[in-house]
């Protein structure tokens, strides 16, 4: 046995233990994205570098074995900044987006390719899920949203951008049909009440998210009826107050108190408002000069500068689309829960995400969806929106340009800890590959960090083919040997390598 300390823990192992290994013992966390059990240290992503005093230079820890009395530094400035290069690095060559372009020009941050995989199996229920863990009022914003996550879509640079907010609507008015539309979970009361100022749409967001978590919502306007511009700003012709109502009434559901005709600020001071309720939020649309109730509003946490108000909407900055206005009432729930938890207000993390940029046509013809020999009925042939079966014909257009595997890649996870910029060193990245001839999985080369461990993995289970390193230097790849397909090279193991893929280059199909 031996002893060595890691951040000045000691700890005593067997001879011939790695510095990882060691780290482990003591429940300390060193990154990697190489590094696999029972395969012999690859040192590919030189992620899991530390300090050893005595050493000139950072070592990695996965395959450097521990000697007597070693004094090793893992929790260090200088080390993170090593790693956060070494994340960069490998993220200049990426050939991937984290998150579909659509996704990223969503305000609400939707999870829009999820919601279509749903919908292009006639899985409206499912599409309703996905699109309510960020948007409270789904069918109201397909009637009235501009929808810019089409503009961004991908799919216009082939012919025409996916029927995004109509895919949206049909799945949100099927679910309001039902007897038993979706109810989110909501976790056990919590002894929190938060007073909500104001029903228009980052009221209605909200409470509708607090709600969810237990808290106690009351929500105050000064109206007749609940909806503010959304009922007496927005023609009834573009938005039918029967949709509009049938959404309230699911937030209603979830216990949430509407006292309507009473003006906060008028009617009753805020501050004797305050004294009655845990917090304050504030979304009573744009302001005017002579308004009573003046602050400002921090963006990032929407904290205003009056102790445990909070806000959001119009009475920010005048948003204008309804869907801002449903983000900021979400992103305002967070920093709400962490101000009632007693926690530091930060408010919501921006997810990580990388992008490719423009793609060149002979890329497009990558996506299966872009060389479809069916015509498509374009969305611009749609009028009054689509029913269930035109949005499962439309949603098999989609490409599908998100990864598939966003939320277990470690390279992002990684990224998003150590701040990686991805565009730190810029050039062009390799050319976007997308191979899904394999029944089950996809594999996107350009994701592909070149870490070795699927072809280890197809050695060690002896695959006939398997996978292999093919090229030299900088332009050596994964691959299958003899040029031949991926369905061809891999049979036993596919399960393993992509649970092991450190990154989305290896993803299974479907939702």
């Amino acid at each position: 046995m031996i002893n060595i300390t890691i951040d000045n823990k000691p700890v005593q192992i067997p001879e011939g233990t790695t510095i990882l290994q060691a780290a482990e013992k003591l429940g300390i966390k060193i990154p990697t994205l190489c590094c696999l059990k029972d395969i012999l240290p690859i040192t590919s992503c030189m992620l899991c570098i530390v300090k050893v005093e005595g050493k000139r230079n950072m070592l990695p820890s996965c395959a450097t074995k521990a000697e007597e009395g070693m004094v090793v530094i893992n929790d260090d400035p200088s080390v993170a900044a090593a790693r956060r290069t070494a994340l960069e690095l490998l993220l200049s060559d990426h050939a991937g987006d984290c998150m579909g372009p659509c996704q990223v020009a969503c305000p609400a941050g939707m999870d829009i390719p999820q919601m279509i995989r749903y919908m292009s199996e006639g899985d409206s229920s499912g599409a309703v899920k996905v699109i309510k863990e960020h948007i409270a009022l789904p069918a109201v914003t397909g009637y009235i949203c501009p929808a810019p996550c089409e503009k961004a879509c991908r799919r216009g640079h082939v012919d025409e951008s996916i029927a995004v907010r109509l895919i949206k609507r049909c799945a949100a008015e099927l679910d309001l049909a039902e007897s038993l539309p979706y109810k989110p979970d909501v976790s056990p009361a919590q002894d929190k009440k938060v007073a909500v100022v104001g029903a228009g749409p980052a009221g209605l967001s909200a409470a509708y998210y607090l709600a969810q978590e237990g808290v106690s919502c009351t929500v105050f306007d000064k109206n007749e009826k609940p909806g503010g511009m959304l009922r007496y700003g927005v023609p009834e012709d573009d938005l039918p107050r029967s949709v509009l109502d049938a959404e309230i009434e699911q937030i209603k559901k979830l216990g949430v108190e509407f006292k309507q005709g009473v003006c906060i600020g008028t009617d009753i001071p805020l501050e004797e408002l305050k004294s009655g309720f845990d917090a304050v939020f504030i979304g009573t649309g744009k302001a005017s000069p002579d308004d009573s109730l003046k602050f400002s509003i921090n963006s990032g946490t929407m904290e205003t500068d009056i102790p445990g108000a909070f806000a959001g909407g119009d009475v920010r900055k005048g948003l204008k689309l309804t869907v801002r206005s449903l983000a900021d009432g979400k992103k305002a729930a967070v920093s709400i829960l962490q101000f009632l938890n007693g926690e530091k207000v930060t408010g919501s993390i921006s997810p990580f995400n990388t992008r490719m940029g423009k793609l060149e046509p002979e890329e497009f013809k990558q996506f299966p969806a872009a060389v479809k020999k069916e015509e498509r009925n374009k969305p611009s042939d749609f009028s009054d929106g689509i029913d269930k079966n035109q949005a499962v014909y439309e949603s098999a257009f989609c490409l599908h340009c998100d990864c598939r595997k966003a939320d277990l890649c470690r390279l992002r996870i990684y990224a998003q800890e150590y701040g990686a910029k991805p565009t730190r060193y810029k050039g062009s990245h390799r050319a976007f590959r997308y191979i899904d001839e394999h029944p089950e999985i996809v594999y996107e080369p350009g994701k592909c960090i070149n870490c070795g461990i699927c072809v280890h993995l197809t050695e060690q289970k002896k695959e006939k083919l398997g996978l292999t390193f093919i090229g030299r230097g900088f332009d050596v790849r994964v691959d299958v040997p003899l040029n031949r397909s991926i369905a061809e090279g891999l049979s036993k193991t596919v399960d393993e390598i992509v649970n092991a893929c450190p990154t989305g280059a290896l993803a299974f199909k479907g939702k």
